[in-house]
């Protein structure tokens, strides 16, 4: 209900109503190729409408009224895909105009006090409302677009899984050839030079397909875990990778316990510790004058054991620190980003976790596994 000096206050805002709307509009903000431009004025007579009515309505029937509005202009500013802060601008030079003309009129300070306070009540609960409503909605549609990108990726690498499965399949079967002709050449004739090369390189382009080849299986049927000997894998990758280290005058420093044992897929095991150490000795090569590779074992709590592998190469960009282990990622030029991903999901398969940080000079990648206590695992 109007009071009689809250009447001649709505009068006078009534007479102004169409300078106050002209000045509104001919200062907003609006962008060319916004598709509701047109309705700009009729909005803000709609808002004049709601302004008028915190002289009497009540709260809560004001509140429903402005909410309901505040919820249709939001879905405009969505439509539109304008940004939000234009639109704030806007409702923002409309309170300050609606409160100029407030304090043009000849009213007490009480009346004055009484009155902003509904204006201002008035503005706040319909940016509350618009912008609340904006951003939820806004995070409805990254998150659904997200889901369509990730479900996108992951049809993605299971059809690059099913193509490198076909193929490695079909490579493996001549590849497996020519390395027995190369065990019966260097059995036949241990004079030929370079044979002793030719078998480590074809090792190597073996280990690689298998990577490949774990990007289209979690499990292999009938693949039995065995317990194995952490350092005795160690020693067998640092063999395996020798004419690599020797090559690259590397320094590899190793403080691992004797007697841990884990219990898995030990040639899956040793592809990641492959792969890690192999990418320090390329980024070394290059890099360090005093190449440097550090392994060691920390015990950790509840049967888990921390294997770092540092190096004092170049450190990873911070940007590439948390998608490194994603597939097609990849700090090298000629790299395929998919080495450090089939690590990391080698690793999850037995329970552990695989890491990324930068430790001083050092980058450090750390596998926390479990420990096999028993001979039975």
């Amino acid at each position: 209900m109007l009071t009689k000096s809250s009447k001649q206050v709505v009068e006078i805002l009534y007479k102004e109503k169409l300078n106050m709307l002209d000045v509104w509009e001919e200062n907003i903000q609006v962008s060319t190729d916004d598709p509701f431009k047109d309705r700009m004025k009729e909005n803000g007579e709609v808002m004049f409408y709601l302004l008028i009515q915190c002289f009497s309505s009540k709260e809560e029937d004001l509140v429903k009224m402005i909410r309901k509005f505040a919820i249709s202009i939001a879905d405009q500013r969505l439509k539109a895909g304008i940004n939000i802060g234009e639109f704030v601008y806007n409702v923002n030079l409309g309170r300050s105009i609606f409160q100029e003309s407030l304090d043009k009129m000849d009213l007490d300070l009480e009346e004055l006090k009484e009155y902003t306070q509904k204006v201002q009540f008035c503005f706040d609960q319909f940016l509350y409302f618009s912008v609340t409503y904006y951003s939820d909605a806004k995070n409805q549609i990254i998150e659904e677009k997200t889901q369509f990108i990730d479900t996108s990726h992951k049809d993605r690498l299971t059809l690059l899984g099913q193509m490198t499965s076909s193929f490695i399949h079909e490579f493996r079967n001549p590849l497996t050839s020519v390395q027995g002709f190369i065990q019966l050449l260097k059995a036949e004739n241990p004079e030929l030079k370079y044979l002793d090369i030719i078998s480590i390189e074809l090792e190597q382009l073996n280990f690689r397909i298998s990577q490949f080849l774990l990007l289209s299986k979690k499990e292999l049927i009938g693949k039995e875990k065995i317990r194995f000997s952490l350092n005795e894998i160690i020693e067998e990758v640092l063999v395996f990778l020798y004419p690599s280290i020797l090559d690259g005058k590397v320094k590899v420093e190793k403080y691992i316990d004797d007697e841990i044992f884990l219990l898995g897929y030990a040639d899956e095991i040793r592809q990641v510790f492959i792969n890690i150490i192999f990418n320090a000795i390329d980024v070394l090569h290059a890099y360090s004058p005093e190449p440097l590779i550090k392994i060691s074992s920390h015990f950790q709590e509840n049967s888990f054991i921390r294997l770092e592998i540092a190096n004092n190469g170049p450190k990873i960009p911070q940007h590439l620190v948390k998608s490194i282990f994603e597939p097609f990622v990849t700090t090298k030029s000629l790299g395929t980003g998919l080495g450090l991903f089939v690590c990391k999901e080698i690793i999850e398969k037995h329970k552990g976790t695989l890491a990324c940080e930068t430790k001083g000079d050092l980058t450090v990648f750390s596998i926390i596994l479990p420990i096999s206590k028993s001979r039975q695992g």
